[in-house]
Order: C-alpha cells, then sequence, then structure tokens
C-alpha cells in the first residue's frame, strides 16, 4: 500500500514523491530515497503498522511481543566511541569505552544510509531529561516501526505544540537492525556494532534488534553531558514519599531490582532507571520503564504486570499460540524477557519526572556468593567506595553469553554506560551525600543460606520491608554490628523481617565454608579495587573489605 498525504501526526511520502524531507532531517542523513518516512506516529498507528510489516503478534492484553533474534541482550564488546580531539580526554579509555576512527565511524554509517534507501523510516522526536534545564533533545531513525514504538514509550514524548516547534536536535541515533556488520571490512567484532559519536552528535546502532541497545545509547550520551552541566547522572530508580515528598534513589545493574524495588505502591515512582541529581533535586533522563519480564507475578509485581497492555512492546515473550497469553516463566529464547511501556502505565508514577534532593540512596547487589549481608549502612568514604565497586552477579540473560550468575565489578553500577573517569561521578556523589546529609545503604537482593546453587534468592518481601525501614528511617533505631571482613555496620532487627537472617554467617549450616567464602570475596573486592582504581584516596580505600 502507498501513502501519499499528511495530517498532524505523521508524515508521509510515496514512492518517488518527497514532500519535506528537510523537515525532519533525512536528507542531512543522506537518505534521499526513503519508501516512506513517518514521524511521531501514535502507539495505535505503530502497533498497526509492526502487525503489517509482521513485526511481532499481540497478546491477549493487546502488548506488541517481539522477537529480537541473536540479540537477546546488550552486546558490550561490539560497542566503540570516536576518539577526536574534542572528547579524547574526556573519555576514560579501555576495555569498555574503545576507541574507533571517524573514517570507520563514516564507513560503516554510509553503508547503514544506503541500506535504508527504498525503506520505510520511522523518526522519533522526544526529549531525556524531566529538569528542562537539563533537557536534551533526541531524534531516534528507525527501520522497525517497533523499535519506534519502543522509543516512544521510553523517551519523554513531546507535546503537539513542542513537536511542531522542534527544530534540530542535539544527537541523532540511527538504529538498523537489518544492516550487518562485516567484521573483517568494517574492523568491528561481529554484525552488529553500536558506535557513539559525541563530537558529531551521532549514534548508530546496526545489526541488532535488542532494544535496549538504543535505551542505553541515549543515557551514554547523557552521561558525557550532565557532569559537564554540573549533574551527576546516575543508573538508578528513584521514587517518593507521596505525603512527604522525601525521595530515594536506588542503584543497581540489570536484575539487581531497580524496576521492582522502585515501583512501590505505597511511594511515587519517578523513574526506574536514569536520572539526574542537579543542585536543586533529581529528576528522570526518561519517559518510560523497561521491566524484566521472567517469572513475573502479579502479586509480588502487580504495576509491571499490569502495565503489560496495549501500546507496550514486550521483547521475547512466549505466548501461547491459541490464547495469545503471556508465559512469563518461559525462557525459551532467553531469561531477559523484557517489557517497554509509558511510564504513566504505572498508575502511581510522578509526571513530571522530578523529584527533591534524595535523602536516601541504596545500592543493588545480587550476591551469588551469599555472604555479604541482607542491608548494611554505609558512610559517605564506604559509599564512595561500593559506588565506584559497584559489585553484583550478572544475571542469567542480562548479556550475550550469561546463562547463570556471574560475580562482577561494574564501576558505578553501570560501567558500559560511563565514558568518564569513574572519580569524576564518586566525587559528585561524595559531596552532594555530604552536603545533604543524605543517608546511604547496601542491600543485597541475591543469595542466603549458601552460594548460589546451595543457597536460596533473598526473598521479595524481605527486600521489600528492609527497604522500607530504610526510608522511613525506622531501621535506625536497630542495633548495629560491624561486620570486619565486608568493614559494614549491620542491622540486628529490622520490622518484618527474622532476625535470623540479618547476619548471613548464621543462615549457613557449614560456619567454616562461609568464613573461607566471605574471606575469598573480600580479596576479590580488594584485588578489583587496587587494580582499577590506583589513585583513589587513601580515606575511600580504607572503607572497603579486609580480607
Amino acid at each position: 500500500m502507498l501513502y501519499n498525504y499528511i495530517r498532524n501526526d505523521i508524515f508521509i511520502t510515496s514512492i518517488g514523491g518527497i514532500y519535506s524531507m528537510e523537515t525532519y532531517g533525512i536528507e542531512k542523513l543522506g537518505i534521499i530515497n526513503p519508501k516512506a518516512v513517518y514521524r511521531n506516529l501514535s502507539p495505535a498507528v505503530l502497533t498497526e503498522a509492526a502487525l503489517r510489516r509482521g513485526e511481532g503478534e499481540l497478546s491477549d492484553t493487546g502488548a506488541l511481543v517481539v522477537k529480537t533474534g541473536k540479540y537477546t541482550g546488550r552486546s558490550p564488546k561490539d560497542k566503540f566511541i570516536v576518539d577526536t580531539p574534542a572528547v579524547h580526554d574526556k573519555i576514560a579509555w579501555g576495555k569498555v569505552n574503545v576507541p574507533t576512527s571517524r573514517e570507520k565511524f563514516n564507513a560503516i554509517k554510509a553503508k547503514m544510509v544506503a541500506y535504508l534507501q527504498g525503506h520505510e523510516i520511522f523518526i522519533f522526536d522526544g526529549y531525556a531529561g524531566a529538569d528542562p534545564a537539563c533537557t536534551k533533545k533526541f531524534r531516534i531513525v528507525n527501520e522497525l516501526a517497533c523499535q519506534n514504538l519502543f522509543i516512544h514509550n521510553l523517551l519523554i514524548r513531546p507535546t503537539p505544540e513542542q513537536l511542531a516547534n522542534y527544530g534540530e536536535p542535539d544527537f541523532v541515533v540511527i538504529a538498523a537492525p537489518g544492516f550487518k556488520c562485516i567484521p573483517e571490512i568494517d574492523s568491528v567484532h561481529s554484525e552488529a556494532a553500536i558506535m557513539i559519536d559525541y563530537e558529531a552528535k551521532t549514534v548508530l546502532i546496526a545489526g541488532s534488534a535488542y532494544s535496549g541497545e538504543i535505551k542505553k545509547s541515549v543515557f551514554s550520551v547523557m552521561n558525557l553531558l550532565m557532569p559537564q552541566a554540573g549533574v551527576l547522572p546516575m543508573h538508578c530508580s528513584a521514587n517518593m514519599d507521596p505525603v512527604t515528598k522525601e525521595t530515594a534513589v536506588f542503584f543497581g545493574l540489570s536484575g539487581t531490582g531497580k524496576t521492582t524495588l522502585s515501583a512501590d505502591p505505597n511511594r511515587i515512582l519517578i523513574g526506574d532507571d536514569e536520572h539526574g541529581w542537579s543542585d536543586h533535586g533529581i529528576f528522570n533522563f526518561e519517559g518510560g520503564c523497561y521491566a524484566k519480564c521472567i517469572k513475573l507475578d502479579p502479586e509480588g509485581e502487580p504495576e509491571i504486570y499490569n502495565a503489560i497492555k496495549f501500546g507496550s512492546v514486550a521483547e521475547n515473550v512466549i505466548l501461547d499460540p491459541e490464547t495469545r497469553k503471556p508465559n512469563y516463566d518461559d525462557n525459551t529464547l532467553t531469561d531477559n524477557t523484557r517489557v517497554g511501556y509509558p511510564i504513566n502505565y504505572i498508575s502511581n508514577a510522578a509526571i513530571p519526572g522530578v523529584g527533591g534532593i534524595p535523602k536516601v540512596v541504596i545500592f543493588l547487589t545480587a550476591d551469588s556468593f551469599g555472604v555479604l549481608p541482607p542491608i548494611s549502612r554505609l558512610d559517605k568514604n564506604a559509599a564512595m567506595y561500593h559506588f565506584v565497586t559497584g559489585f553484583t552477579s550478572k544475571v542469567a540473560g542480562t548479556e550475550r553469553g550469561i546463562t547463570e550468575p556471574v560475580p562482577t565489578f561494574s564501576t558505578l553500577f553501570g560501567e558500559p554506560f560511563m565514558p568518564m573517569d569513574p572519580n569524576v561521578y564518586a566525587n559528585m556523589l561524595g559531596e552532594r551525600i555530604e552536603k545533604y546529609n543524605t543517608r546511604v545503604y547496601l542491600v543485597n537482593t541475591g543469595w542466603t543460606g549458601g552460594p548460589y546453587g546451595t543457597g536460596s534468592r533473598m526473598k521479595l518481601r524481605y527486600t521489600r520491608a528492609m527497604v522500607t525501614a530504610a526510608l522511613n528511617g525506622s531501621l535506625e533505631k536497630a542495633a548495629f554490628k560491624h561486620d570486619k571482613t565486608f568493614n559494614l555496620d549491620v542491622p540486628q532487627s529490622c520490622p518484618d523481617v527474622p532476625a535470623s537472617i540479618m547476619n548471613p554467617r548464621d543462615t549457613w549450616a557449614d560456619k567454616a565454608a562461609y568464613d573461607a567464602t566471605a574471606k575469598k570475596l573480600a580479596g576479590m573486592f580488594q584485588k578489583n579495587f587496587a587494580e582499577k582504581y590506583p589513585n583513589m584516596p587513601k580515606n575511600v580505600v580504607d572503607a572497603g573489605p579486609k580480607a
């Protein structure tokens, strides 16, 4: 079917007839002969387009369900940053922030643009940053309608007036999953490539249909721009008390519980993943949520469960072929089943996503060794130590090749997305904790009673109770015991939590095995810190574990 008309929310061209490519910057990209160009379509129209193009199917709740193929998680080894004089001294180059040249970037971009000729092009013009003083404009150019619907959900959506006066974007992201790189020709590692040119203000995403690459590319851009504006960018969720408006932030890698714990029906959700902390408060970078679906329980996570409805995009969730009912326990394709939905699908969401200065900071970790306390208190130095260290276990499916929990240290609880030196972000956090007297806790959502394979995952209701006590201040009324191995202050009681689980050693049948395992993990902390952060101040180093 050929379209040949314009209406308020859609700009479409037919083959051979371009009305105004200049309006949406298509000609600047070099896409001179698209089959059709669509801009900021409504979720209903995007869903129709995705179904028409065979990109997915509807669940019984009306959510669009798609399969992402080979890539069911992020592919960090395929990420590159263009090394140019303008950004060279700002980037912490290494195994995470891998340099590439402008020539290689431009060569792949030219091939992607050529590939997109004759294709339908879906554009979303939106914003990152709910604080107007920090907002950045992002133009997302998609090959797939389902990915355009995804980013429509995840970014902040402009009003009709804002869209009419949108102007030039601050950054452009081009996502073409159908274009496959040739490693030996394109100087990349696989058929996929995620490349950021901060100076040219362009991101390329080739070869991967996993929509998380688009979301995290926007985050990576914000993580370079915000510190230069005096704003601490954070890989965290955030919520606030509906009465006092006191805010809290939750740091943690995927699978540690950021989305689950922040989506508390008794608090107002500011956002589930990416925020900035300015001098006058925190704000959500996004306008939506990207939640894990595996083993999703309507009783334990009703907010997320009920958000999977028409307008949402679910990735790699298995549907019953007859009833189209999702089976959230089915990990046939991946453990990293996901859903992206607009934040207003959460009934108690804060719109716009802004809050005050955080009263509480919580670091979430999923300890597969089973030796860290379920909750412990940190002073400023210990907070900086654990912020920089970012210990957790990568859980199955979050990245390609991860099939069971793997202990890892991810700087700042978001190392793949933080382009600058860790000291920049750590110092900004330490300054804020000290200035605002913010309370900080380390919460283990991982294993208890033994390591992975022997012990069991911490019960969600216990973690929720501990987090609630930390937020309302009642945890501070407990007696605290110092854990010498991990250099942590551990509360000995908490409302609605068995005292028997507060000290992890008590949960192990074999106490000698616990001691040996705890010593092993403490040694891993020390080794990681010494190798990665040799220039960290002594007061921060001394706040860490003592093997």
